[in-house]
């Protein structure tokens, strides 16, 4: 009983260390995203999203290449499926309820409009990305592992047209760096040391989380491929959820969405490159169906963003395929 209560406090205590990191992170990010000339919509989509799935894709090349067992390496598959599944329904779910919370409004503004137009060419980017990534998971043939190359070229691609885009009106003001409180600019130097050292605290704090998670799992009664599927992608993609709520918190709403969707389009492309170069990247029904759930939450989403019909309900709702999602494992595994 005191070995569950001391899981549970580092559980806790990780969840809280991730949230003030990501303070610092979000903080960071924001003044080196303006050092370097991007654009708000850009620092969300490329600049955060990669920031914060950087440790993740690290654990899930980690897994696949050099994971000493079959069980290792499909976690790593899982991971790659389980992280689009989490953000397109947990943490759209985490904007909604906590738009709800605050009393906060989604501005029906034309730099609103035009942001949600470009987030849904992104959602419908990562459905077709999608696609052929579930596609590659039926059939095995003996060139797979070189499709992981086209993966990251559509990564790469994707990168490049959000570096080109402009935008004409910034969301709200950039509080002063942390690490430099009374300098009205501060340097890229120091914004770029903030934002690595809080990266650096994530990763930590997240192995930490998610290995709690491990040891929770046992306790609960939950199999090792249910542990991968139901908990650990929640942990992983905990500080882009975290950057949201932050962001949200701030008020800056635009960039808390377009930080989810980047990190969908990271999650799309390189971790499944990377189980195409490493694994024979074969998906077991209860992926299929974590593939399935992911793409109908996000199919709603790009219909949503491209009528510029989003609304705080609308984002809240999406928590329910997820629910969806469990309550369908939890019977195939009990039907199994």
């Amino acid at each position: 009983m005191s070995n569950l209560w001391v899981t549970i406090a580092l559980l806790l205590g990780s969840a809280v260390v991730i949230y003030l990191s990501c303070e610092y992170f979000v903080n960071g990010v924001e003044w080196l995203g303006r050092r370097m000339a991007m654009g708000q919509k850009a620092t969300g989509t490329v600049l955060a999203a990669f920031g914060t799935a950087l440790p993740e894709s690290v654990v899930t090349f980690v897994a696949v290449a050099f994971g000493g067992s079959l069980a290792a390496k499909e976690l790593g598959v899982g991971a790659a499926l389980g992280g689009p599944l989490a953000l397109s329904t947990v943490a759209y779910a985490t904007v909604g309820i906590l738009l709800l919370m605050t009393g906060q409004q989604l501005a029906a503004t034309a730099a609103i409009r035009r942001d949600f137009s470009r987030l849904s060419r992104d959602q419908g980017w990562f459905l077709l990305i999608f696609a052929a990534k579930i596609g590659l998971g039926l059939v095995l043939f003996a060139g797979k592992p070189w499709l992981g190359i086209a993966f990251l070229a559509a990564y790469a691609l994707y990168v490049r047209q959000e570096m080109m885009g402009n935008e004409e009106e910034e969301e709200g003001e950039l509080e002063p760096l942390k690490l430099q409180p009374r300098a009205a600019e501060p340097s890229t130097l120091m914004a770029a040391l903030q934002t690595g050292i809080a990266l650096v605290v994530i990763f930590v704090a997240s192995r930490t989380f998610v290995a709690q998670l491990e040891h929770l799992g046992p306790a609960l009664g939950l199999p090792p491929q249910l542990l991968a599927l139901l908990l650990s992608p929640i942990a992983t993609e905990l500080p882009e959820t975290m950057n949201a709520v932050i962001w949200v918190r701030q008020g800056k709403h635009r960039l808390a969405l377009a930080n989810i969707s980047g990190a969908m389009m990271i999650q799309a492309t390189i971790p499944t490159a990377l189980g195409l170069f490493f694994t024979p990247w074969l998906l077991s029904p209860a992926l299929l169906l974590a593939a399935g759930v992911t793409a109908a939450a996000v199919a709603i989403m790009f219909v949503a963003f491209r009528a510029g019909r989003i609304s705080r309900w609308l984002l809240a709702a999406m928590g329910l395929f997820y629910v969806a999602f469990v309550i369908a494992l939890l019977t195939m595994h009990l039907i199994g």
